[in-house]
């Protein structure tokens, strides 16, 4: 083991794959804790797919620029194509023009039909897309893994620095708009760090895995966690240590880093999910008084 890491190491191309799925694996449980406390666990899927029409949008543009490289031009419209389509759903939800399941919908098929369309517009084919739909730890570049380390870094300062604020609106959102929080700005700005998490993932796992890194870890540490705060960091520790141990997998045999990945996460939830009756049985859900005292000044607890 100690000579496979030497040797992953020793290459600059692993070395950025690890980092950036080490920087994955931290952030995007995070914001899917508060997804999960909220019943919003396919927001992910759909920025995902709105995601993948940005990076066409990249290409596109780039094309119109003469650009030497075009793939370089896919994060940035990535990024800015899923903030829009992220603040659009919250605009559709909140004010109850159409159900959410409906507006998730829209983004899964336009997302998937504008990508295909506008690739094709920029003199290329949907076998470009192939990277961004299931990932490609392989073609990180430095610029990637610049763009994850930005994302990465405003994921945690918001999700952290944020927390006390963020759980009062996903707790109950009438409680949080009665103590004066400003409940709108907050709504967006959970969706618009939803989507830098799609971003920023997007290159590890795929647009069509995201929502698994953001979501399978949190439920893992629902089963052994009671409070917001303990689930929340455990999620990041089992998202860091799945992330990091895909990619050595892959090393190792020739599969899909961002598959591997997943499916390691769903393999752990079904062991957890298997012994866990066999310890104390602890209360999984947030909605609880004892999870708001634990965030608000109580003692946390983090039965395993």
């Amino acid at each position: 083991m100690i000579a496979i890491l030497s040797d992953m190491l020793s290459s600059p191309l692993m070395v950025r794959g690890l980092l950036a799925a080490l920087l994955v694996g931290i952030s995007a449980p995070i914001i899917g804790t508060y997804l999960v406390q909220r019943r919003l666990a396919l927001l992910g899927d759909g920025i995902g797919h709105v995601a993948l029409t940005g990076v066409a949008l990249g290409w596109l543009a780039a094309a119109w620029a003469g650009a030497a490289n075009q793939d370089q031009w896919a994060i940035p419209g990535a990024v800015a194509a899923s903030i829009v389509g992220s603040v659009m759903i919250e605009v559709v939800r909140s004010r109850g023009r159409t159900s959410g399941d409906v507006a998730l919908a829209l983004l899964f098929y336009g997302g998937i039909a504008g990508g295909v369309l506008l690739i094709s517009m920029a003199g290329g084919t949907s076998a470009n897309l192939t990277a961004y739909l299931f990932g490609s730890i392989a073609t990180v570049t430095s610029a990637d893994l610049t763009w994850t380390v930005i994302l990465a870094a405003l994921i945690i300062a918001v999700g952290l620095g944020l927390r006390p604020a963020l759980f009062s609106l996903s707790y109950d959102e009438d409680f949080a708009r009665a103590t004066g929080l400003p409940v709108r700005f907050l709504n967006i700005l959970i969706a618009i760090v939803a989507a830098l998490t799609v971003s920023v993932a997007m290159r590890v796992v795929g647009v069509l895995l995201v929502s698994a890194i953001m979501i399978v870890p949190v439920a893992i540490a629902q089963l052994v966690c009671r409070s917001f705060a303990g689930t929340m960091h455990v999620a990041m520790a089992i998202g860091a240590a799945v992330a990091v141990a895909g990619l050595t997998i892959t090393y190792v045999k020739p599969y899909s880093a961002g598959s591997t990945i997943v499916v390691l996460a769903i393999a752990i939830y079904g062991v957890v999910s298997m012994v866990r009756p066999l310890f104390h049985r602890v209360e999984p859900h947030h909605k609880h008084e004892d999870d708001a005292d634990s965030e608000f000044g109580g003692q946390e607890t983090c039965n395993a």
